[in-house]
Parts: structure tokens; sequence; C-alpha cells
């Protein structure tokens, strides 16, 4: 596909529309440009998730030397094709004829016309809707965990607690969700991460004590079996490429946005990496799939698990609020639809009820859909902007991206669906 001034009078030229879309500030109105450390923050607001509270038990199955180089290798990749995003909207922008393009459906559009956007579009709702099945799944079990009911134990004769705990967050959802505009819920995501991070922190001190007095058998390095599976996670715990060029929009200085990105990258996985680490350390092969299972009973821990808990049940309608722009803009004529909004809900908490372990899910999700918005899209994207200017190693690097990602979206998936059918079946 060639990109000249002749593109401009081509389908392809982005039409840039007036309703809103997966990249509208919820606050309705544009903010103003971002100084470097509000980047800063923003990215990290933006990648720093519940994901991070599954890499202890990762760091178990594959080791903690093997988590961490695969973790620090996945923070870098991902870094590296955000800045390909970056660049090639860049260049798209730089041609004449080419209309402001403002989100990765829109670069999706511009490059590769109607198939590129609903490529992007069907991806982005199927890993916000995998980020909100993994929300339900860490609420229910925590919840079910800090209450004490055992797992096997049925309630009211046929439910588990977990579907309990699931069934009851549902009329408030559908609640939350029915709300057209997200304004009163959008400070809501602030606290979420203040909230993680304070728990990372309480977490991480319990860590160290637990390691001080129990010194448990550890290893560096798990089998093959696993490697997929912990890529997986670790692309999970860095997803949030789709957020990448709106931050770079909005920053003042956008020739110092790389500079910032790798910094505040490098900050998450040392951040990642010790907190992963640390919560292997402390509990060894008892370290559990939601790392918090693992404190002991007391006031600050059900404190924290507790805020994690209400932390994800609001944030659960601001991550859904992309998978209601896309399907509402194609089923509904960009509509708001109160029924269609219920639907989505009711199928996010039925599969929440079929998966059995919150990490396995996350490498699931990791290895899918995130590896494709965050390996495959990007290098795709960029090679067929620049392939007539890239040199041998450019298309080299770009190639095997690409051949990267689909590998490790085909076995990380399978490798996932084993952990988690095997779970189920014991």
């Amino acid at each position: 596909m060639g990109f000249d001034k002749e593109a401009s009078s081509s389908s392809h030229v982005l039409r840039v529309p007036s309703l809103p879309r997966e990249d509208t500030p919820l606050l309705g109105r544009k903010p103003p440009l971002s100084s470097k450390f509000k980047t800063f923050a923003n990215v990290f607001i933006a990648i720093v998730g519940a994901g991070v509270l599954g890499l202890p038990y990762t760091f178990k199955k594959t080791g903690w030397v093997m988590g961490s180089l695969m973790l620090f290798s996945v923070a870098f990749l991902t870094y590296y094709c955000m800045m390909l995003l970056v660049h090639t909207r860049r260049k798209l922008e730089s041609l004449q004829g080419f209309s402001k393009i403002a989100s990765f459906g829109d670069l999706g559009f511009t490059v590769c016309g109607p198939i590129g956007r609903f490529a992007v579009d069907s991806m982005i709702v199927l890993a916000q809707a995998g980020f909100c099945v993994s929300y339900l799944i860490f609420i229910a079990n925590t919840l079910a965990y800090v209450l004490n009911q055992e797992s096997d134990e049925k309630i009211l004769g046929f439910l588990s607690p977990k579907a309990l705990y699931i069934w009851s967050c549902f009329p408030f959802q559908l609640g939350l969700n029915s709300i057209p505009t997200l304004t009163h819920l959008a400070p809501l995501s602030i606290f979420a991460d203040v909230v993680d991070l304070g728990a990372m922190g309480v977490v991480m001190v319990e860590d160290v004590v637990s390691f001080l007095k129990n010194r448990p058998v550890l290893e560096a390095f798990g089998g093959f079996s696993v490697f997929f599976y912990g890529l997986g996670v670790a692309v999970y715990a860095f997803e949030g490429i789709g957020m990448v060029l709106p931050l770079e929009s909005e920053a003042k200085d956008k020739d110092k946005f790389g500079k910032v990105l790798g910094l505040c990258m490098a900050f998450i996985s040392l951040l990642y990496g010790g907190f992963g680490i640390l919560g292997y350390f402390a509990f060894g092969n008892d370290t559990k799939d939601i790392i918090t299972t693992n404190l002991g009973p007391g006031l600050i821990s059900n404190l924290v698990q507790f805020g994690l808990c209400v932390n994800l049940f609001f944030t659960f309608p601001l991550m859904m609020n992309p998978v209601y722009e896309v399907v509402e803009r194609r089923l509904c004529n960009s509509r708001y639809c109160l029924w269609l909004r219920w639907v989505v809900v009711l199928t996010v908490s039925l599969v929440a009820l079929l998966v059995p372990n919150f990490a396995d899910f996350l490498s699931l999700v990791g290895s899918s859909v995130c590896c494709a918005l965050g390996f495959v899209m990007p290098a795709l994207f960029h090679y067929l902007v620049f392939k007539d200017e890239l040199g041998t190693s450019g298309l080299v690097i770009d190639m095997a991206i690409l051949v990267f990602g689909v590998a490790i979206a085909v076995t990380g998936t399978w490798s996932s669906l084993l952990e988690i059918f095997t779970s189920k079946s014991s």
C-alpha cells in the first residue's frame, strides 16, 4: 500500500467523526497539554493495574530468574512497539491529506481501511472485556478468602462462594454500566491506582518479613512448558498500548515523549520485578494465584484486600467503556443502548464463573489478544507505512516482532488453556 499524496482521496483516509470514541476523554473536554511529569504519571496509571498481583504466582511457576528475564524482555519489547505506533502516526500525519489520527483504531483504519479498524476494535473489545473478567475473578476469590469460605462449600445447596459473590456484584454492575457518561466515575481511576500502590507497598513489606522468618525453597528456572505461560502474564501486566497515542497527543514536549515513556517503563519494570520476586521469596511453593490471599489474617491485611476489591469494582465500568463505544458504534449507530450493555455485562459475568484461576486467565488474555495488540499490529502497521524506506535491518526487526507475536499468541494461548482446564479438573 502506498502512502503518497494521491492517498488523500482514497477510502482509507481517516474522517474524524464528531461522535465519542474509545479515546474520548471521560471528563468531556480536551485536557491541557501535559508536562513531562504529568505524562510520566499518565503512562504509569495507564499501565499499572491488577495484573501485578499475579506476578509472584507466575514466578513460582517459571522460577524467579526466568520470570525476571521474561518480564524485563517483555517490557523492552512493549516499549519498542509503543514507539513504532508513535513513529507510524507521525509519518502518516506528515503526509498531505491525512487527518488527525487520535487512537489505535484510527491508525488501523488509516493504514488498512475498514479491516484495520475492525481488527483493532475486536482486539480492544476482547482485551478490555478480559480485564473485567479478571476483576470479577479477583473480587470473588478475595471475598471468599477473607470471609473464610471454603471453595468447595455450597451456599443454599448449589452456589459456590465464588459464584455467590459474582452474582452479588451483577445487579450493581448493571446499574453502574447503565450510566451513559462516566464523568462522575473518572476520579475513581486515580483512586484505583493509589490503592494498588498502597497494596503493593503493604504486600512487599509483609513479603520481606515472611521471607526472613520462613526461608522457603526457591527455584531459579522452571521448565520450558511454562515459558509461554509466563510470557502471557508478563504481556498482560504491561498492557497499555491502546493509550499510547492519546497520551502522546496530550504531551507538551512531544520530542521528549519517547524518553519519558522509556523511563516510566523502566520504573514499572523494576517495581514489577521487585514485587514478583519478593512475593515468591516470601511464600515459595505456597504462593497463591492472588498474592494478597497469602497474607495472614489481620485488620491491615483485610483492609488492603477489601480496598482492592472496591477499586476494581468501580474500575469495571471505566474499563468497559471502550467496549460499549465499539459495540454501540457498530450495532446501534453510536446510540446509547441499555439492553446491549446489560448483555455484555452478563456475558462477562458468565465467563468469570467458568475460569477457576486468576493468574491463569491473565496468561490467557495476555497470550492471545494482548500479544496481537501489543506486538503484531504495531509491527504490521509500521511495516506497511515504512516498507519503502526500511533497510534490511528494519525489515528483519519488524518481521521478527510480527512472527514472535503470532508464535507467542498461539503457543501461549494453548499453554494457558491447558492450565485452566487442568485447574478446573483437579
